[in-house]
Protein backbone atom coordinates (compact mmCIF):
# COMPACT_ATOMS: atom_id res chain seq x y z
CA UNK A 1 0.00 0.00 0.00
CA UNK A 2 1.53 3.52 -0.88
CA UNK A 3 2.35 5.66 2.08
CA UNK A 4 -0.40 7.25 3.21
CA UNK A 5 -3.34 6.16 1.20
CA UNK A 6 -6.55 6.77 2.06
CA UNK A 7 -8.35 3.50 3.10
CA UNK A 8 -12.54 3.05 3.32
CA UNK A 9 -11.95 2.47 7.35
CA UNK A 10 -11.05 6.28 6.73
CA UNK A 11 -14.33 7.23 5.46
CA UNK A 12 -17.97 7.07 6.45
CA UNK A 13 -20.55 5.07 4.63
CA UNK A 14 -22.19 8.01 2.56
CA UNK A 15 -18.53 9.81 1.72
CA UNK A 16 -17.30 6.25 0.20
CA UNK A 17 -20.75 6.20 -1.98
CA UNK A 18 -20.17 9.81 -3.54
CA UNK A 19 -17.04 8.43 -4.75
CA UNK A 20 -18.32 5.36 -6.09
CA UNK A 21 -21.93 6.79 -7.78
CA UNK A 22 -19.93 8.94 -10.22
CA UNK A 23 -17.74 6.29 -11.94
CA UNK A 24 -20.61 3.54 -12.12
CA UNK A 25 -21.50 5.01 -15.95
CA UNK A 26 -25.18 5.91 -17.08
CA UNK A 27 -28.50 4.99 -14.87
CA UNK A 28 -30.34 3.13 -17.64
CA UNK A 29 -33.13 2.01 -14.49
CA UNK A 30 -36.88 3.93 -14.11
CA UNK A 31 -35.22 4.33 -10.25
CA UNK A 32 -32.01 3.73 -9.58
CA UNK A 33 -29.75 4.19 -7.19
CA UNK A 34 -30.54 6.65 -3.98
CA UNK A 35 -33.85 4.84 -2.17
CA UNK A 36 -34.35 1.90 -0.89
CA UNK A 37 -34.97 -0.52 -3.48
CA UNK A 38 -33.98 0.20 -7.34
CA UNK A 39 -36.86 0.25 -10.31
CA UNK A 40 -36.68 -1.68 -13.49
CA UNK A 41 -38.99 -1.94 -16.50
CA UNK A 42 -39.94 -5.50 -17.11
CA UNK A 43 -41.61 -4.86 -20.52
CA UNK A 44 -42.16 -8.72 -21.11
CA UNK A 45 -43.85 -9.15 -17.59
CA UNK A 46 -40.99 -12.09 -16.51
CA UNK A 47 -37.54 -10.98 -15.33
CA UNK A 48 -34.81 -13.64 -15.48
CA UNK A 49 -32.59 -13.39 -12.47
CA UNK A 50 -28.98 -14.39 -10.91
CA UNK A 51 -26.24 -13.90 -8.57
CA UNK A 52 -22.93 -14.61 -8.28
CA UNK A 53 -19.70 -14.08 -6.25
CA UNK A 54 -15.78 -13.43 -5.97
CA UNK A 55 -14.46 -13.66 -2.55
CA UNK A 56 -10.91 -12.37 -2.50
CA UNK A 57 -8.18 -15.54 -1.88
CA UNK A 58 -11.20 -18.16 -3.42
CA UNK A 59 -11.37 -16.07 -6.45
CA UNK A 60 -8.83 -13.85 -6.64
CA UNK A 61 -5.81 -12.97 -5.48
CA UNK A 62 -4.93 -9.47 -4.55
CA UNK A 63 -0.87 -10.63 -5.04
CA UNK A 64 -0.64 -12.99 -7.34
CA UNK A 65 2.63 -15.71 -6.65
CA UNK A 66 3.60 -14.09 -10.27
CA UNK A 67 3.62 -10.95 -8.86
CA UNK A 68 0.58 -9.72 -10.45
CA UNK A 69 -1.61 -7.15 -8.39
CA UNK A 70 -5.01 -7.42 -9.06
CA UNK A 71 -6.92 -3.99 -9.34
CA UNK A 72 -10.27 -3.26 -8.84
CA UNK A 73 -11.19 -2.69 -12.26
CA UNK A 74 -10.02 -6.52 -12.74
CA UNK A 75 -12.93 -7.59 -10.10
CA UNK A 76 -15.44 -4.93 -11.35
CA UNK A 77 -14.47 -6.34 -14.96
CA UNK A 78 -15.10 -9.80 -13.96
CA UNK A 79 -18.03 -9.74 -12.13
CA UNK A 80 -19.83 -8.22 -14.81
CA UNK A 81 -18.51 -10.98 -17.37
CA UNK A 82 -19.98 -13.80 -14.95
CA UNK A 83 -23.04 -12.37 -14.41
CA UNK A 84 -24.08 -11.23 -17.42
CA UNK A 85 -23.09 -14.39 -19.38
CA UNK A 86 -25.88 -16.68 -17.00
CA UNK A 87 -28.08 -14.13 -18.12
CA UNK A 88 -27.13 -14.47 -22.32
CA UNK A 89 -26.89 -18.54 -21.52
CA UNK A 90 -31.35 -18.15 -21.29
CA UNK A 91 -31.63 -16.18 -24.52
CA UNK A 92 -32.31 -12.71 -22.75
CA UNK A 93 -30.91 -9.30 -22.73
CA UNK A 94 -29.20 -7.93 -19.20
CA UNK A 95 -30.42 -5.23 -18.02
CA UNK A 96 -29.49 -4.22 -14.56
CA UNK A 97 -26.84 -5.70 -12.16
CA UNK A 98 -27.28 -4.79 -8.07
CA UNK A 99 -24.06 -4.98 -6.12
CA UNK A 100 -23.09 -6.10 -2.41
CA UNK A 101 -19.38 -5.24 -1.54
CA UNK A 102 -17.94 -6.52 1.81
CA UNK A 103 -14.90 -4.83 2.43
CA UNK A 104 -12.34 -4.53 5.20
CA UNK A 105 -10.98 -1.43 6.29
CA UNK A 106 -7.90 -1.63 5.46
CA UNK A 107 -8.78 -1.57 1.94
CA UNK A 108 -7.30 1.62 -0.29
CA UNK A 109 -10.29 4.04 -1.34
CA UNK A 110 -8.66 4.14 -5.18
CA UNK A 111 -9.12 0.42 -5.42
CA UNK A 112 -12.78 0.69 -4.51
CA UNK A 113 -13.08 3.71 -7.01
CA UNK A 114 -11.07 1.39 -9.33
CA UNK A 115 -13.66 -1.19 -8.86
CA UNK A 116 -17.01 0.99 -10.01
CA UNK A 117 -15.25 1.93 -12.96
CA UNK A 118 -14.55 -1.76 -14.14
CA UNK A 119 -18.18 -2.60 -13.43
CA UNK A 120 -18.81 0.33 -16.09
CA UNK A 121 -16.46 -0.79 -18.55
CA UNK A 122 -17.59 -4.30 -18.01
CA UNK A 123 -21.10 -3.21 -18.70
CA UNK A 124 -20.48 -1.06 -21.67
CA UNK A 125 -18.19 -3.71 -23.62
CA UNK A 126 -20.10 -6.65 -22.10
CA UNK A 127 -23.78 -6.54 -21.74
CA UNK A 128 -26.22 -3.84 -23.55
CA UNK A 129 -27.29 -0.32 -23.18
CA UNK A 130 -30.43 -0.75 -21.31
CA UNK A 131 -27.68 -2.10 -18.14
CA UNK A 132 -26.65 -0.63 -15.29
CA UNK A 133 -25.49 -1.00 -11.48
CA UNK A 134 -28.75 0.40 -10.50
CA UNK A 135 -27.86 -0.21 -6.47
CA UNK A 136 -26.18 -2.20 -3.69
CA UNK A 137 -24.99 -2.63 -0.69
CA UNK A 138 -21.93 -1.99 1.22
CA UNK A 139 -20.44 -3.95 4.24
CA UNK A 140 -17.03 -4.24 6.50
CA UNK A 141 -15.65 -7.60 7.13
CA UNK A 142 -12.00 -9.76 6.86
CA UNK A 143 -11.50 -10.19 3.60
CA UNK A 144 -13.05 -8.27 0.17
CA UNK A 145 -16.09 -10.04 -1.61
CA UNK A 146 -17.86 -8.97 -4.34
CA UNK A 147 -21.83 -9.95 -4.91
CA UNK A 148 -24.07 -9.06 -7.85
CA UNK A 149 -27.45 -10.10 -8.77
CA UNK A 150 -28.54 -9.44 -12.23
CA UNK A 151 -31.54 -8.97 -14.45
CA UNK A 152 -32.66 -9.48 -17.63
CA UNK A 153 -35.32 -9.67 -20.34
CA UNK A 154 -36.51 -12.22 -22.37
CA UNK A 155 -38.25 -9.94 -24.77
CA UNK A 156 -41.05 -12.19 -25.52
CA UNK A 157 -39.02 -15.33 -26.12
CA UNK A 158 -39.21 -18.85 -24.31
CA UNK A 159 -36.05 -19.27 -21.72
CA UNK A 160 -33.08 -21.64 -23.86
CA UNK A 161 -32.91 -24.49 -20.50
CA UNK A 162 -30.50 -27.07 -20.23
CA UNK A 163 -33.17 -29.70 -20.51
CA UNK A 164 -34.34 -29.27 -24.01
CA UNK A 165 -31.20 -30.91 -26.04
CA UNK A 166 -32.29 -34.05 -28.25
CA UNK A 167 -30.18 -36.98 -30.09
CA UNK A 168 -29.46 -35.34 -33.04
CA UNK A 169 -28.82 -32.02 -32.78
CA UNK A 170 -25.47 -30.58 -33.09
CA UNK A 171 -23.30 -29.00 -30.15
CA UNK A 172 -22.02 -25.71 -30.68
CA UNK A 173 -19.56 -22.99 -28.79
CA UNK A 174 -18.98 -19.82 -29.66
CA UNK A 175 -16.44 -18.09 -27.22
CA UNK A 176 -12.94 -18.82 -25.70
CA UNK A 177 -11.90 -22.08 -24.57
CA UNK A 178 -8.97 -22.65 -22.50
CA UNK A 179 -7.55 -19.16 -22.17
CA UNK A 180 -8.87 -18.29 -18.66
CA UNK A 181 -7.20 -21.27 -17.33
CA UNK A 182 -4.33 -20.73 -19.11
CA UNK A 183 -3.98 -17.14 -17.49
CA UNK A 184 -5.15 -18.96 -14.19
CA UNK A 185 -1.85 -20.64 -14.12
CA UNK A 186 0.66 -18.03 -14.80
CA UNK A 187 -0.86 -15.97 -12.47
CA UNK A 188 0.31 -18.69 -10.04
CA UNK A 189 3.31 -19.53 -11.47
CA UNK A 190 6.53 -18.09 -11.18
CA UNK A 191 6.40 -16.01 -14.09
CA UNK A 192 7.18 -11.93 -13.48
CA UNK A 193 4.31 -10.43 -14.75
CA UNK A 194 5.90 -7.55 -14.04
CA UNK A 195 8.08 -7.85 -16.66
CA UNK A 196 6.84 -7.35 -20.11
CA UNK A 197 9.61 -9.05 -21.48
CA UNK A 198 9.37 -10.67 -25.52
CA UNK A 199 6.68 -11.63 -27.20
CA UNK A 200 6.60 -15.12 -25.46
CA UNK A 201 5.87 -13.20 -22.40
CA UNK A 202 3.43 -11.25 -23.73
CA UNK A 203 1.63 -14.27 -24.50
CA UNK A 204 1.54 -15.71 -21.34
CA UNK A 205 0.49 -11.52 -20.37
CA UNK A 206 -2.26 -12.02 -22.16
CA UNK A 207 -3.80 -15.42 -20.91
CA UNK A 208 -3.18 -13.33 -17.68
CA UNK A 209 -5.72 -11.33 -18.90
CA UNK A 210 -7.68 -13.69 -20.00
CA UNK A 211 -8.19 -14.91 -16.41
CA UNK A 212 -8.64 -11.60 -15.18
CA UNK A 213 -10.81 -9.95 -17.51
CA UNK A 214 -12.75 -12.11 -19.47
CA UNK A 215 -13.72 -11.45 -22.95
CA UNK A 216 -17.12 -12.80 -23.67
CA UNK A 217 -18.54 -13.75 -27.06
CA UNK A 218 -20.54 -10.63 -29.10
CA UNK A 219 -22.65 -8.59 -27.40
CA UNK A 220 -26.17 -10.99 -29.31
CA UNK A 221 -24.97 -14.11 -29.16
CA UNK A 222 -27.12 -15.72 -26.48
CA UNK A 223 -30.39 -13.94 -27.99
CA UNK A 224 -29.13 -15.24 -31.27
CA UNK A 225 -28.99 -18.49 -30.71
CA UNK A 226 -32.57 -18.45 -29.03
CA UNK A 227 -33.95 -16.90 -32.18
CA UNK A 228 -31.93 -19.47 -34.41
CA UNK A 229 -34.24 -22.55 -32.08
CA UNK A 230 -31.60 -23.37 -30.12
CA UNK A 231 -33.13 -26.24 -28.04
CA UNK A 232 -30.26 -25.93 -25.05
CA UNK A 233 -27.91 -23.37 -23.67
CA UNK A 234 -25.41 -22.83 -20.51
CA UNK A 235 -22.53 -20.53 -19.78
CA UNK A 236 -19.40 -22.30 -20.00
CA UNK A 237 -18.01 -21.37 -16.17
CA UNK A 238 -17.00 -24.73 -14.78
CA UNK A 239 -15.57 -26.48 -17.88
CA UNK A 240 -16.63 -27.80 -21.24
CA UNK A 241 -16.93 -31.18 -19.89
CA UNK A 242 -18.40 -30.39 -16.75
CA UNK A 243 -20.76 -27.98 -18.24
CA UNK A 244 -22.01 -29.87 -21.39
CA UNK A 245 -22.61 -32.71 -18.93
CA UNK A 246 -24.72 -30.68 -17.39
CA UNK A 247 -26.59 -30.55 -20.45
CA UNK A 248 -26.66 -34.16 -21.02
CA UNK A 249 -28.22 -34.77 -17.81
CA UNK A 250 -30.75 -32.27 -17.64
CA UNK A 251 -31.88 -33.45 -20.96
CA UNK A 252 -31.48 -37.21 -21.01
CA UNK A 253 -28.74 -37.23 -23.63
CA UNK A 254 -25.14 -38.47 -24.35
CA UNK A 255 -22.88 -35.52 -25.74
CA UNK A 256 -19.74 -36.42 -28.12
CA UNK A 257 -17.53 -33.78 -28.29
CA UNK A 258 -15.06 -33.45 -31.22
CA UNK A 259 -11.82 -34.61 -29.91
CA UNK A 260 -9.96 -33.14 -33.69
CA UNK A 261 -11.78 -29.88 -33.43
CA UNK A 262 -10.91 -29.30 -29.57
CA UNK A 263 -7.44 -30.67 -29.81
CA UNK A 264 -6.78 -28.32 -32.28
CA UNK A 265 -7.76 -25.73 -29.87
CA UNK A 266 -5.41 -27.23 -27.41
CA UNK A 267 -2.30 -27.07 -30.29
CA UNK A 268 -2.82 -23.20 -30.66
CA UNK A 269 -2.18 -23.09 -26.74
CA UNK A 270 0.82 -25.83 -26.61
CA UNK A 271 3.53 -23.18 -26.60
CA UNK A 272 2.57 -21.47 -23.41
CA UNK A 273 1.31 -24.83 -21.77
CA UNK A 274 4.96 -26.11 -22.77
CA UNK A 275 6.44 -23.30 -21.19
CA UNK A 276 4.19 -23.58 -17.76
CA UNK A 277 4.53 -27.69 -18.01
CA UNK A 278 0.82 -28.05 -18.58
CA UNK A 279 -1.25 -30.31 -21.03
CA UNK A 280 -2.84 -27.37 -22.88
CA UNK A 281 -6.14 -30.01 -23.55
CA UNK A 282 -6.56 -30.17 -19.71
CA UNK A 283 -7.30 -26.25 -20.12
CA UNK A 284 -9.27 -26.69 -22.99
CA UNK A 285 -11.96 -29.71 -21.68
CA UNK A 286 -11.86 -28.69 -18.06
CA UNK A 287 -10.87 -24.81 -18.17
CA UNK A 288 -13.48 -22.42 -16.87
CA UNK A 289 -13.90 -19.22 -16.22
CA UNK A 290 -14.09 -18.34 -20.08
CA UNK A 291 -17.68 -17.91 -20.13
CA UNK A 292 -18.06 -18.92 -23.49
CA UNK A 293 -21.81 -20.20 -24.83
CA UNK A 294 -22.13 -23.37 -25.11
CA UNK A 295 -25.81 -24.47 -27.27
CA UNK A 296 -27.69 -27.68 -28.71
CA UNK A 297 -29.14 -26.92 -32.23
CA UNK A 298 -31.60 -28.84 -34.43
CA UNK A 299 -30.10 -30.55 -37.19
CA UNK A 300 -29.55 -28.50 -40.31
CA UNK A 301 -30.01 -25.32 -38.23
CA UNK A 302 -27.68 -22.56 -39.63
CA UNK A 303 -25.64 -21.80 -36.94
CA UNK A 304 -25.91 -17.81 -35.98
CA UNK A 305 -22.58 -15.82 -36.83
CA UNK A 306 -19.56 -17.17 -34.14
CA UNK A 307 -21.14 -20.50 -33.15
CA UNK A 308 -18.65 -23.06 -34.33
CA UNK A 309 -19.74 -27.08 -33.79
CA UNK A 310 -17.97 -29.02 -31.54
CA UNK A 311 -19.95 -32.13 -31.31
CA UNK A 312 -23.33 -34.00 -31.19
CA UNK A 313 -26.01 -34.66 -29.37
CA UNK A 314 -26.39 -38.94 -28.79
CA UNK A 315 -28.59 -41.57 -27.09
CA UNK A 316 -27.27 -42.49 -24.00
CA UNK A 317 -25.60 -40.57 -21.11
CA UNK A 318 -22.82 -38.89 -19.85
CA UNK A 319 -19.98 -36.96 -21.76
CA UNK A 320 -17.87 -38.36 -24.27
CA UNK A 321 -14.99 -36.91 -26.08
CA UNK A 322 -13.99 -38.68 -29.87
CA UNK A 323 -15.92 -41.82 -28.05
CA UNK A 324 -13.72 -41.92 -25.24
CA UNK A 325 -14.12 -41.13 -21.57
CA UNK A 326 -12.88 -37.24 -21.36
CA UNK A 327 -9.44 -37.04 -19.57
CA UNK A 328 -10.02 -34.45 -17.40
CA UNK A 329 -13.83 -33.46 -15.77
CA UNK A 330 -13.52 -29.74 -15.12
CA UNK A 331 -13.89 -27.04 -11.89
CA UNK A 332 -15.87 -28.32 -8.97
CA UNK A 333 -15.94 -25.44 -5.79
CA UNK A 334 -16.23 -28.04 -3.29
CA UNK A 335 -14.41 -31.30 -4.54
CA UNK A 336 -11.68 -28.44 -6.21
Amino acid sequence: MPPNALTVGQLDEKTLLERIFPRLGPDTALLGPGDDAAVIAAPDARTVISIDTLVQDADFRLLWPSGYRTSGFDVGWKCVAQNVSDIRAMGAVPTSLVVSLTLPASTEVSWVEDLAAGLAAGIGSLAFERCSVVGGDLGRGSQIVVTAAVTGDLEGRDPVLRSGARPGDVLAHIGSLGLAAGGLAVLESGVDMNDPGNAADQELAGLAMAQCRPRLPRVGAGPAAAKTGATAMLDVSDGLVRDAGRIARASGVGIDLDAGYLTARADSLAAAAARLGVDPLAWVLGGGEDHGLLAAFPPGAVLPEGFVRIGEVTDGEGVLFGGEVPPVTGWDHFAG
